[in-house]
């Protein structure tokens, strides 16, 4: 699947990686993340995409922002819209489909392996742009989780499909590891299988 020769560039879905985690009952390790991929070959970039609510006075996901972008991964962020719904519900909208796109086909151009962390099935035009280039890219989701959190079009697109099950020994965290004041900050904006951003 990987060759130590190869160039490989992240791309992290946030919000979608924090839900197919949540999901499958533990906390990713970002460290630890960094050290799998940069034994599988050369890692050159590592994208964190996430949308943030301006007007808060404090978000739970700053912390966990600022620790990325300290610690070898290139954050990108934009505002959230918060709006309520025809219920009255309150909904976020901030979806990074976009800027993730942009970045990959930008990196493509230097990298051998693109890994995208999203079960998003917008990103499977993506995924076959890439192929097009001559690119391999693996898809980082889960199919442990009920319902499945990956698009089954873009499990089929990509020439790698890892369940993010499988990497739970190699990035969880450890409960014990935890520091208290650390309980919230892997909170992220909570796609719910993307019912309160767009697709």
């Amino acid at each position: 699947m990987f060759d130590p020769r190869e160039k490989i560039a992240l791309f992290i879905d946030g919000a979608n990686l924090y839900a197919a985690s949540k999901s499958l009952g533990f906390d990713i390790d970002y460290r630890k993340l960094l050290k799998c991929f940069q034994q599988r070959g050369y890692l050159l970039r590592a994208y964190y995409y996430t949308a943030l609510i301006e007007d808060q006075e404090y978000s739970s996901i700053r912390p966990l922002i600022d620790w990325l972008d300290y610690n070898g991964y290139k954050v990108v962020t934009k505002p959230a819209k918060e709006f309520t719904d025809s219920m009255g519900r309150r909904k976020i909208k901030g979806n990074m489909d976009i800027e993730l796109a942009i970045d990959a086909m930008e990196q493509s151009e230097v990298v051998d392996h693109l890994v995208i962390f999203s079960g998003d099935g917008d990103f499977t035009s993506l995924v076959e742009a890439l192929q097009r280039k001559g690119r391999k890219v693996s898809v980082v989701s889960s199919l442990a989780t009920q319902p499945p959190m990956i698009a089954d079009d873009l499990r089929r697109q990509a020439d790698y499909f890892i369940d993010l099950q499988s990497l739970k020994s190699e990035i969880g965290r450890d409960p014990s590891e935890r520091p208290a004041r650390q309980a919230s900050v892997s909170a992220a904006p909570s796609n719910d299988d993307d019912e309160d951003f767009d697709d």
